[in-house]
């Protein structure tokens, strides 16, 4: 995360943090024409196949899966972008993608940091849907660069990077074909590669969201801004002791049906109504170009953020369950909601 609480975001309040795919191919020629190393990634298991996780009927949001995702990326250790480390986390989530069935495509572009020049690589999974008209499910997968830290990032970001890989699986096994099409994307240089916010940034060029800014300029260069109606952020939500507050920058529907949805099954103690001030984070970029967003994350409360001590014990598998299966209740909400409001 590039959470400012070593340095303050105009905007925020409080503790504040430093600011596809066959079809895709096919759909989106403009977008992938400006990013010629974009590639298909491995093949998919068809999801009729007997090895699909929708061949057995229903599948649940599992709690051992996705904390088997969280050790399996501290096992490569420290993951900053262009890292060596981070390949190798890239090559397992596509592997656990193509695994569901999904057709993985991935998007390298280069950037100029504080640090040099870098290589980053979006990955994005889709399951088509009846419409082309997109709903968007997201995390950053590279951890902070630090020089002189062996950081791990546990919850930051390898919480949500499981939770949205399990999502994947669950939301590929449960639908059959869903009314929206679903993107599954993992953002690179999410993070700040200076220690904060605005250390390095500058004028038109933060040192932050290299890769939602770089996804979202795609968009806009094919005029397919309009396609995606919604866009889900998760990012530090798998603490032991989990309580989501409201981000502020966030759409507003959205966090009403996830927040309700939340406290139907139970988690009203969980998915509390007080702000959560952040300042930006990878749902920033959406947002500015017109797209409803969210960003379900816990910072204020979560003292490990950006430390040594954000390890594998600041995580639980409980936490992640309950944050997917509110997530998983609340997407057919999501839908009709969309499907009653079209643009």
């Amino acid at each position: 995360m590039f959470k400012g609480r070593l340095s303050k975001h105009p905007g925020s309040n409080g503790s504040v943090r430093g600011s596809l795919m066959l079809s895709l191919v096919l759909t989106l020629p403009i977008l992938f024409a400006a990013c010629p190393k974009n590639e298909s990634v491995g093949s998919p298991t068809p999801a009729n196949s007997q090895s699909s996780p929708s061949a057995g009927g229903t599948t649940s949001f599992s709690a051992d899966r996705a904390m088997d995702h969280v050790k399996k990326q501290i096992e490569f250790g420290p993951r900053p972008p262009g890292s060596p480390e981070l390949v190798k986390t890239r090559a397992y989530i596509i592997d656990q993608l193509n695994s569901y069935g999904l057709k993985v495509t991935t998007d390298e572009f280069r950037v100029s940091s504080p640090i040099g020049e870098k290589n980053l690589v979006n990955v994005i999974a889709e399951i088509p849907g009846d419409s082309k008209e997109v709903i968007m499910l997201t995390s950053h997968y590279d951890s902070k660069y630090y020089k002189d830290m062996h950081f791990v990032g546990a919850n930051d970001p390898g919480s949500s990077v499981a939770e949205l890989l399990e999502l994947a699986r669950v939301v590929a096994a449960n639908h059959s074909r869903p009314k929206f099409t679903y993107w599954f994307v993992f953002f690179d240089g999410e993070e700040a590669f200076c220690k904060t916010w605005d250390e390095c940034s500058k004028p038109g060029a933060p040192d932050n969201t290299y890769g939602s800014r770089h996804f979202v300029e795609n968009l806009k260069k094919s005029n397919e801004t309009g396609r995606v109606r919604a866009m889900i952020l998760f990012d530090m939500m798998g603490y032991k002791d989990l309580e989501l507050g409201r981000d502020t920058m966030s759409t507003r529907w959205l966090q009403n049906i996830v927040w309700q949805t939340g406290r139907e099954l139970g988690y009203g103690n969980i998915f509390v109504d007080r702000d959560e001030g952040v300042g930006g984070d990878d749902h920033e970029p959406f947002l500015a170009a017109g797209i409803d967003s969210m960003d379900i994350i816990q910072l204020n409360s979560y003292e490990y953020w950006h430390t040594e001590q954000d390890t594998i014990d600041k995580v639980s598998g409980k936490s992640l369950k309950i944050v997917g299966d509110v997530i998983v209740a609340s997407l057919p909400k999501l839908e009709q909601y969309l499907a009653n409001h079209p643009r």
